[in-house]
């Protein structure tokens, strides 16, 4: 079949097409026909092996695909590895059925970024009604769905962060009460100043280096600080206890893939949430385009650039 491969570690340019064998099912799993498959930041640091789990090559990058089981249903799932082709194997437990009315780049951009947005908010977080929450990039991936949930779910004031004037515009017909230049030389004060002069309840933060350090000192007391990424490339500074206590703040870390494991189906409970936000018209992927398979290396090197918006996708079947 028709993959991605990579066979050294590094950046795009290590991404090459390949004939690879079929994925073998294991007695329980799903063998799912591709149709589109999801790229993240994620697969970027898979890319160069700066993720959080090892890796080992050869790799097929792809942690999200949407096509077709052998039954014909159609689903979306998340894989360890291997959605970038034709045919990819998933767990059933990390595999959800796509309902009319939702279209297959849509649920991508669910299966990943809206959960990510989902568990950041309603469990790191822990939003309340009225409550303040910055979301940085807020067009991007996990951002642009994260606004909107936020206003779904009773925030008082959603202020979102990008780094151009369309970016910050797309925000904010998204739901975003303002939206704030990220390259701001002072986030702290930026973001006090786009909460009317409060400092701020909660921020959703994907960044790393000093925006990280400037988002934890606009914190109000007993406010949160959600660390789910670093595309920056930049560590912030180490987090030092005292500080927290001084100012009572919480920060707290998350990574997708521990979210399937919480009892109560914690992931399934925020798709079938979105699932029907979406097809209520209350909630809407901003799709960030389609790249045929071959182009996954332009694709990478477009999300890295910071040039795109929303979800990127690949279309498997061209």
């Amino acid at each position: 079949m028709r993959a991605i491969q990579i066979t050294e570690f590094g950046g795009p340019e290590v991404l090459q097409t390949a004939e690879v064998p079929d994925p073998v099912p294991g007695p329980r799993d799903l063998l799912i026909e591709v149709e589109r498959a999801g790229v993240n930041y994620a697969d970027t640091h898979r890319v160069e092996d700066t993720y959080l789990s090892s890796t080992s090559l050869p790799l097929v990058p792809g942690s999200e695909v949407a096509g077709r089981t052998a039954d014909g249903r159609r689903v979306v799932a998340m894989v360890d590895s291997g959605g970038y082709a034709e045919r990819a194997v998933a767990d059933p437990n990390t595999a959800f059925d796509i309902p009319d009315g939702v279209d297959d780049a849509t649920a991508l951009a669910l299966i990943i970024q809206g959960a990510t947005a989902w568990v950041l908010l309603r469990r790191n977080v822990h939003l309340a009604q009225g409550e303040s929450v910055v979301v940085h990039a807020g067009a991007g991936g996990v951002g642009s769905l994260a606004v909107q949930l936020a206003k779904a779910f009773g925030a008082g004031r959603v202020i979102a962060t990008a780094g151009s004037p369309d970016k910050r515009e797309t925000a904010l017909e998204l739901g975003a009460d303002v939206a704030v230049d990220s390259r701001s030389e002072d986030m702290t004060a930026a973001l006090v100043d786009a909460n009317e002069g409060r400092r701020v309840d909660a921020v959703l933060d994907m960044t790393g280096g000093r925006v990280t350090d400037e988002s934890l000192r606009a914190l109000a007391p007993f406010g949160r600080l959600a660390f789910y990424g670093m595309a920056s490339r930049e560590a912030p500074k180490p987090v030092q206890l005292p500080n927290l206590m001084r100012h009572s703040a919480t920060v707290s870390g998350m990574w997708l893939p521990h979210a399937f494991m919480l009892p109560g189906d914690v992931v399934g409970t925020a798709m079938a949430e979105m699932f029907e936000l979406v097809r209520s018209e209350r909630l809407r992927a901003v799709l960030g385009g389609e790249y045929p398979l071959e182009q996954a290396r332009r694709a990478h090197e477009d999300l890295r650039s910071r040039a795109t918006r929303g979800k990127l996708a690949l279309d498997v079947t061209r």
